[in-house]
């Protein structure tokens, strides 16, 4: 499986991952010149060399009517609008999609674009008590983000991984100075987009993780965790603008996986006053929010009452979705978390010719472990029209192939 690791030890910006993931290219020149003829407004992408502690990487510099705005000032990206730069455009939503819809590129990749700008807008609303559709995006509406967003959209539609892992994220400590004030480290939008991931501080003062970084990560990420078992074939070094003890960058790594381990949450509670009926329409309500598994076990609760624990296997990401559907869907009072991993084969499903017509068959794979397995409403509906019993059709699936 094609995988694709993003090291953000020293946090995550638009400039700095499309710096890492272009290095991943076998022409990253030629692809700065196919940025560069989407002729987005104002906009010139310039890549050149950069060391940080001693380790050669890439720096993206976003040229806006040819100089790169406010580079004495930010750290690492130029999400934020300052005090007394008037130049900065303040653009809504209607504004940014206006912009996108133009360029010359996929349309998935102009829905992945927008996809990342409606997380931003929605991390602003909240943040500001402003409706999504009055944003205004004084931190991240200006035309460097938007190229940085399209550029990282871009890089992901081209390298197009099976599977995006994120490291934790390192988002900075102190305070940042932006359009309304001083801000606390993360920001709040970052903050905001960032609920669920695992992030920490650390001793270096500084804004490491900004809310377009925050908002490309969350998007394309399948999971956080630490770096999979792989075999890399390339390594990408994104370089930032300051200088710090510790390299300024972030890392991507490109590589093949065999099964994987992930971090998972296991949500559970125990309820003894809720029918059958009532638990299964809960359990199918858990399963349509995103949870990767449910079941439930016959407990013995207080006062030697029967019961039932319901057991929910979740992302980081689905934690509060899940809880909330608990809440809502069942008659308990509170919700245990458990963190741990998992091991998983990697899978897909391909569709076979047979004689008796085309059957879905998934195969998995990992670990020195290969399987594979035909689809059983496909083996249903064969069953149903031959007139021949489930097992009869396996045989003959089987013995054809």
């Amino acid at each position: 499986m094609k995988t694709l690791y993003l090291d953000c030890s020293m946090g995550a910006a638009g400039d700095m991952l499309t710096a890492s993931l272009i290095e991943l290219l076998p022409d990253p020149d030629a692809f700065i010149d196919e940025l560069n003829s989407l002729s987005i407004p104002n906009i010139k992408y310039v890549k050149e060399s950069s060391v940080k502690c001693g380790v050669k990487g890439t720096h993206i510099s976003v040229l806006v009517d040819g100089h790169e705005e406010d580079e004495h000032i930010h750290e690492h990206s130029h999400d934020h609008e300052h005090e007394g730069h008037h130049h900065h455009h303040h653009s809504g939503m209607h504004d940014i999609e206006h912009i996108v819809h133009g360029l010359k590129i996929p349309t998935m990749v102009k829905l992945d674009i927008m996809a990342v700008y409606k997380l931003i807008a929605e991390a602003e609303s909240t943040v500001h008590g402003v409706p999504v559709d009055q944003i205004h995006f004084h931190e991240v509406g200006t035309m460097d983000a938007v190229a940085d967003v399209t550029a990282v959209c871009m890089l992901m539609h081209e390298l197009d991984p099976d599977e995006v892992v994120v490291s934790p994220v390192h988002v900075g400590s102190g305070q940042v100075k932006c359009a309304h004030g001083i801000l606390p480290v993360p920001a709040p939008a970052t903050a905001h987009i960032l609920r669920g991931v695992p992030v920490y501080g650390g001793s270096i003062k500084g804004e490491l993780c900004t809310p377009t970084g925050a908002a490309l990560l969350v998007y394309f990420a399948d999971r956080f965790g630490e770096m999979p078992v792989m075999r890399v074939s390339a390594i990408g070094c994104g370089m930032g603008t300051k200088d710090f003890e510790a390299a300024n960058m972030l890392r991507s790594l490109l590589g093949d996986t065999e099964g994987r381990k992930e971090g998972i949450l296991e949500l559970s509670c125990n309820v003894d006053d809720m029918t059958a009926e009532d638990i299964a329409f809960a359990v199918n309500k858990l399963f349509e929010k995103g949870a990767r598994e449910v079941f439930t076990v016959p407990v013995g609760m207080k006062k030697s009452r029967p019961g039932t624990l319901i057991s929910v296997i979740c992302t980081y990401s689905d934690k509060e979705t899940m809880v909330s559907t608990l809440f809502k869907y069942t008659t308990t009072l509170g919700i245990r978390e458990v963190k741990t991993d998992r091991y998983v084969l990697d899978r897909r499903i391909e569709t076979v010719d047979t004689p008796l017509g085309k059957v879905r068959r998934k195969i998995s794979s990992g670990y020195g472990v290969t399987r594979t397995k035909y689809e059983h409403d496909d083996l249903e509906a064969i069953a149903d029209e031959k007139g021949i019993g489930i097992d009869e059709v396996r045989k003959l699936l089987e013995d054809a192939e």
